[in-house]
This record gives structure tokens, sequence and C-alpha cells, in this order.
């Protein structure tokens, strides 16, 4: 079983967005939210690094550092990803269509 917090609930109490860097965002297959995807973070060579589950309401996020990150969502809806390059701390935010 994962490990990963609950992905539907807030920022975990004391998260300092002015220190950390996280990578949030949703699962979506035609505007709707998909719950249950496999959400992988790969860094900038591609190499697999983390993997949590997206809530019911298609959320997910990482704790991560500035760089390359590809996010990769696999579902039975379908698989999609998106590419984020925070340059610092902060929330980065992203939408994952798959289709």
């Amino acid at each position: 079983m994962c490990a990963a917090p609950d992905q539907a609930v807030e920022l975990p109490a004391g998260t300092d967005l002015s220190k950390e860097t996280v990578l949030a965002g949703r699962v979506v297959s035609g505007g709707e939210p998909v719950g249950g995807a496999f959400v992988r973070l790969l860094d900038s060579t591609g190499e697999f690094t983390a993997e949590v589950v997206s809530s019911a309401s298609g959320n997910f996020r990482f704790f991560a550092a500035p760089g390359s990150w590809t996010v990769r969502a696999l579902s039975r809806s379908g698989n999609g990803q998106s590419e984020l390059s925070p340059e610092g701390p902060g929330l980065h935010q992203t939408e994952i269509a798959v289709a």
C-alpha cells in the first residue's frame, strides 16, 4: 500500500512555501477529475523519483527541489503528462489531461 499522504488534504500545517518547492495539480479527462490515477514524478533525465495516487477530485502533490520535472499520470481513462520547471520555492501547479 502507498504511504503517501492523502492528496485531497490541503498542504500540511507548517509548510513554508518561501522555503519549500511543491508541485501540485489535478488529473482530468474531458474536464472531469480523474481519481485513482497513478501520478509519477520523473527527474530531468526521465528517472522515476516518486509516485502518488490522485484523490477522488484528481488532486496530487509532490515536495521536490527546483529544477526540471515531468509529472506523468496513468489511469483507466488514459495517460498524460506535464512538464514543470520551478526555479525556486513556492507552489507550482499544473493540470494533466489524460486521454
